[in-house]
């Protein structure tokens, strides 16, 4: 093959061809047979036709290929990215995500296992970005993965990557998991299906109570959302019929996952509603069960701001009425003719004994509903909240005076099922210089008895070898 741009050094000719026939291709003369360029380790075959010398760094560098599981993670991301129906900018962000995170020192050295479960946290961390309704245990679901071990690598892959993703509110994934129930008519029968659109805005007011009442804080959303359409779907028809489903036989029939945790959820719930439901003056004293509020939570969830401030404000009272001391000691008792101040929220002008002259509506008719709103939730923080102050335990905030146990009508999770703090055992180092007391030296002496056993023993072994 001829070479353009060589020109014989001999003859002049420019009939320059390679000759492939040794070990090092040369370039070599058609016209008198001298050897033009030699072949060179230290060439490039771009550089080679041109007959210079490059450096040997210049002529062995290849770029370099991406691996196997780099690859396969690239393609998993794509499609994780085309289930969720991502933006075509989401799946490059997801995709700039796994290769930082990938060729980072903390993912370098890590199992399979956790590498197949990186695509699915960049992902996460992409929608949460992008404001997009995606909730962790829907990665789970479609990595077929363990959730604990996605929160782990989660949490390094965001703090090693310094991404900013806030996470999701519970409210935004209420609309996209209620679409996941099939309960329209085609798929269930007439008396049991619900529109998507009734069923969202029933379990969207059922989430905001339970957000008041420390429901969803520090909680799996999954399970919560469960719950509350669930209950959602019950109360909008109560019917004997679909009073006798159970959680589980729902989620059956709307071809859904039971969370194993939603059952607490439920029960929870029903609780709140519970408390709530005592509030309603028709019933007059009527006791209110997990088995009867579905049929009341129409009119609990449209009196929900008023039957919380009377909840409160009814428990306070009981809390006054059972720390009610007998008048020769209130007399006796230091600071008794002090004011105690009352929470925001409450009936703070009335005494333990009076009733609230508030009426009940189903919206405050005096003042700001805004400020009412407002006054409410600081009711109900201050009311989870440990309770620091001169009959508590200031070092640990644990209450000191009676009753205080009861004190809360509704509390963070944090507060109702404290963690049990480990014990760290002390380690005893082992010289072999310690003492050695008397009773472990009375135990390496012999008893009477064990020394006639082993007399005796001693005796038959001998008669034995004998014969």
């Amino acid at each position: 093959m001829a070479t353009v741009g060589l020109k014989c050094p001999e003859c002049g000719s420019l009939d320059i061809v390679d000759d492939e026939h040794y070990s090092q291709p040369q370039l070599v003369c058609a016209d008198c047979g001298a050897v033009v360029s030699e072949g060179l380790l230290t060439t490039t075959r771009s550089e080679e036709t041109q007959g210079t010398d490059v450096r040997y760094s210049n002529s062995t560098e290849v770029d370099k290929r991406p691996c196997r599981n780099l690859i396969n993670g690239i393609h998993r991301v794509r499609a994780l990215c085309r289930i969720l129906r991502l933006t075509f900018l989401m799946e490059e962000t997801a995709e700039t995500h796994f290769k930082h995170a990938y060729e980072h020192p903390n993912f370098i050295r890590v199992s399979l296992q956790k590498k197949e479960v990186l695509a699915g946290c960049c992902v996460l961390a992409t929608c949460r970005q992008h404001s997009w309704p995606i909730a962790m245990g829907t990665i789970c679901c479609l990595l077929e993965a363990n959730p604990k071990l996605i929160g782990v690598v989660y949490q390094e892959m965001v703090k090693t990557l310094k991404i900013e993703a806030p996470p999701t509110s519970v409210i935004d994934l209420l609309e996209t998991h209620c679409q996941a129930y099939k309960l329209s008519p085609q798929h269930v029968h007439e008396e049991l299906s619900e529109s998507s659109k009734d069923l969202t805005k029933r379990a969207a007011v059922l989430l905001e109570l339970a957000a008041d009442a420390w429901l969803v804080t520090g909680r799996q959303p999954i399970p919560i959302l469960t719950a509350s359409i669930f209950l959602a779907w019950q109360s909008l028809k109560p019917t004997q019929t679909r009073l006798k489903y159970t959680l589980a036989r729902f989620c059956q029939m709307a071809k859904v996952t039971k969370s194993s945790i939603a059952p607490k959820r439920v029960t929870e719930l029903k609780e709140v509603l519970c408390k709530l439901g005592q509030e309603l003056p028709w019933l007059r004293g009527d006791e209110v069960t997990p088995q009867t509020v579905i049929q009341m939570v129409d009119d609990i969830l449209n009196h929900r701001l008023t039957l919380l401030r009377r909840a409160l404000s009814s428990h306070e009272e009981a809390l006054a009425s059972e720390s009610v001391l007998p008048p020769s000691l209130e007399d006796s008792l230091p600071g008794s003719h002090t004011n105690t101040p009352c929470l925001e929220g409450a009936a703070s002008s009335q005494t333990p004994g009076q009733t609230p002259q508030e009426p009940f509506v189903g919206e405050p008719d005096t003042g700001s509903v805004q400020q009412r709103d407002v006054n409410l939730t600081y009711t109900v923080v201050m009311e989870g909240l440990p309770h620091i102050g001169p009959g508590t335990d200031s070092q640990h905030g644990q209450p000191s005076a009676p009753n205080s146990g009861k004190r809360s009508l509704f509390e963070p999770p944090s507060v109702r099922y404290a963690k049990i703090r480990r014990v760290q055992v002390p380690v005893v180092e082992v010289t072999g210089d310690e003492e050695i007391s008397d009773s472990e030296i009375d135990s390496y002496i012999r008893t009477p008895q064990e020394i006639r056993d082993y007399v005796e023993a001693k005796d038959a072994l001998a008669s034995s070898d004998e014969f």
